[in-house]
């Protein structure tokens, strides 16, 4: 039986904006969720596992996927993905903020909105990779969290 999971992920460090310790912690969790538990199988592969590189050239991303009996490189634009990326960072943001001196109801209120966006973003990205990977939608969630980390600056 087939693998079609990742079992390592990285993303491209000359991509990666300069970040603070809370983005950095971030993108260290996101990975390993990642990488515990996932489903990708990537079109035209027979078998995993695969290893994937995230990095982002001249406003594209790129998918860098080996695998067993598999290398492919995707570009997709960032254009469809521009604005619920913005949106998410900064709900990201309030969410941090609110964190440090909310009342729980505020809290979870700004939860609520990140959570929304987060599927949103999920989405967003599972349609950009139809046809070409197919992911389960918690493996959409912790991608969405890289590719939203290959633009956040902190």
């Amino acid at each position: 039986m087939s693998d079609h999971r990742l079992t390592a992920v990285e993303l491209d460090a000359q991509s990666l904006p300069a970040a603070n310790a809370e983005i950095e912690h971030e993108r260290r969790v996101a990975i390993f969720d990642l990488v515990e538990k996932n489903s990708f199988h990537p079109a035209g592969a027979e078998r995993g596992p695969y290893r994937l590189k995230l990095s982002s050239q001249e406003n594209r991303l790129a998918f860098d996927i080996e695998g067993p009996d598999f290398a492919r490189t995707y570009v997709l634009s960032m254009s469809p993905l521009k604005a619920v990326i913005r949106d998410y960072q900064l709900i990201c943001d309030s969410y941090y903020e609110a964190l440090r001196g909310s009342s729980p109801s505020q809290i979870e209120s700004v939860d609520m909105g990140r959570r929304g966006l987060h599927n949103e973003g999920a989405e967003a990205l599972t349609a950009r990779l139809d046809g070409k990977v197919a992911i389960d939608h918690e493996t959409a969630r912790r991608l969405f969290t890289l590719v939203s980390a290959l633009h956040r600056r902190g």
